[in-house]
């Protein structure tokens, strides 16, 4: 049976092509009967002429070497549909063809990216926009076209939600990339006849948002003047007066849209403006103009699109988890996030790991909540400053709350007891994972006011972790507050399990767009972004 209906339709497949070829007259109605006949056999049967074969499919692939990474998902797009054309119909091209030629052609324009062009999908569009029916079916390079606007759609969606083919280990990036179905995604938008692509590809929040944010700024870009402004021997305060005051406001005026006064006078209305600028772009906000202002004032905003591109470069990779339960911390931001139901409910500063002790990229299961925890001192830290200090003190391991459980292969197992000055704090957050990284409180409370709190040995230090606890174990009520106060304060540590697991997503974005739709921006820490710079924008 499986091979009868091969059968068949590769005999309907030959009647469409033979039909392309300019064998039929006109444009053939399903009601319309097509006889044919042979020495052996005579058929009678119903088609529509908007078929090919696998054999046009793989010349076209043969022909169009850039098009052989998605041979697999063409054939199994043809195949599912029985070789029936996508981007044609009864009138033409389709409605389809039309907006995702239209949808590609604003991307490539409004940026100026040539890496989607096509110069000969622009001249087959060209060539069969406007033309009806009976002059389609006798033009050769229908088939072509055809395969084409396929081809070429694959080529859009990868860039746009699935990335480029980086190995992410590379850049220390240990977060599994998301699956993006490209064949079921062009089925949908074919057999639904849906308009905007971005709605069915499972992209997370962020990414309409830096690319709606991306076109804003190509569109600024376009009318940027430059004017670097000089560092500052003095910081610059309310109520100063100063020649550079006025290019500063106009400096904010053209990237936040701020309206200010044009005199030299840093009024109120300048230091709002300031305040806001230095939230955006992580400044202690004090509204107080210094360098780490200058210098953030005079980005260009070429360099921002690029740094813009290489973090949507990232959101491409994340889950979507819009309606998820999940804890998000940004490295470069030093901030935790909670997120239930898809909403942020609960924000806190955090301390991650130093710029020669980096906090690993990865994700993970938070399935543990530790209460008076003992900290195991990891072996680095024993060799490079334990073993030094018991040298120069040899009562370091008892004043500072410490215990030597055992050797291994000569080297002293360290272990820190629970109490005020323990380094983990009075809680630990454990998610199992190969590169021993936990959520932990701290002793050192005065580092949570830092601007930058890279200071860890590649842990995260969280500033609230008793509300932190507190929503982790919301749904078991025998932990109340009071309780929660007991468990932090014993000899022993104590070990609670979550009734469900949740997703922890340590991550590295220096650039985002917040729920009030600003545009945000963070200095590269790690310098990620310059080894990711490299992979997308040089040959």
């Amino acid at each position: 049976m499986l091979y009868l209906s091969s059968m068949r339709t590769s005999f309907l497949s030959l009647i469409g092509f033979l039909t392309f070829l300019g064998f039929s007259c006109g444009w053939n109605n399903a009601s319309e009967k097509e006889v044919i006949r042979d020495s052996s056999i005579t058929i009678t049967t119903s088609y529509n002429p908007l078929f090919l074969d696998s054999v046009a499919l793989q010349t076209f692939l043969e022909s169009n070497g850039w098009a052989k990474a998605f041979s697999k998902q063409m054939n199994d797009f043809y195949t599912d549909r029985n070789f029936e054309f996508a981007w044609f119909d009864s009138s033409g091209l389709s409605e389809q063809a039309h907006h995702f030629y239209n949808l590609q052609n604003d991307y490539i324009s409004r940026l100026s990216d040539s890496s989607l062009f096509n110069q000969q999908f622009q001249d087959l569009y060209t060539a069969f926009a406007n033309k009806k029916a009976k002059q389609i079916v006798a033009n050769k390079e229908v088939v072509n076209t055809e395969l084409l606007f396929t081809a070429q759609f694959f080529v859009y969606a990868e860039k746009m939600y699935k990335g480029s083919n980086i190995q992410l280990a590379d850049l220390g990036w240990y977060i599994p990339r998301k699956k993006v179905n490209l064949h079921a995604l062009l089925d949908t938008v074919i057999n639904k006849k849906v308009t905007e692509i971005i709605n069915l590809a499972p992209v997370s929040l962020q990414y309409p948002r830096m690319e709606q944010w991306l076109f804003r700024l190509a569109e600024m870009q376009k009318l940027e003047v430059a004017d670097s402004l000089p560092r500052l021997k003095k910081s610059l305060k309310s109520g100063d007066t100063s020649s550079l005051i006025p290019r500063i406001k106009n400096r904010l005026h053209f990237l936040q849209g701020d309206v200010l006064t044009s005199n030299n006078l840093f009024d109120t209305s300048l230091v709002i403006a300031i305040k806001k600028f230095q939230e955006r772009h992580g400044i202690d906000e004090d509204g107080i103009i210094g360098n780490k202002v200058i210098e953030d004032l005079n980005v260009p905003v070429r360099k921002r699109m690029e740094q813009l591109l290489i973090n949507m470069e990232r959101a491409r990779w994340m889950p979507s988890m819009q309606d998820s339960t999940y804890v998000l911390v940004n490295i470069p931001e030093f901030r935790l996030r909670v997120f239930e139901d898809g909403k942020n409910v609960l924000k806190m500063n955090v301390i991650v790991g130093s710029e020669a002790n980096n906090s690993v990229i990865f994700n993970g299961n938070l399935q543990y909540v530790v209460f008076s925890p003992y900290w195991n001192v990891p072996e680095s830290i024993v060799r490079k400053e334990i073993l030094p200090a018991i040298s120069r003190n040899k009562n370091y391991i008892a004043k500072h709350n410490m215990e030597i459980t055992g050797y291994v292969n000569g080297l002293p197992q360290i272990r820190q007891k629970p109490g005020s000055n323990n380094a983990l704090g009075r809680v630990k957050f454990l998610f199992p994972n190969n590169f021993n990284i936990y959520l932990h409180d701290t002793p050192n409370r005065n580092l949570f006011s830092q601007s930058n709190r890279g200071l860890s040995h590649g842990c995260i230090r969280i500033a609230e972790p008793k509300k932190f606890a507190e929503f982790l174990l919301r749904d078991q009520p025998q932990f109340t507050s009071t309780t929660m106060d007991s468990l932090m304060y014993l000899e022993k540590e104590k070990w609670v399990t979550l009734k469900k697991k949740i997703p922890v997503f340590l991550v590295y974005f220096t650039s985002w767009v917040d729920a009030s739709g600003q545009l945000h921006f963070r200095r590269d820490i790690y310098k990620h972004d310059q080894k990711m710079a490299i992979k997308l924008f040089q040959p």
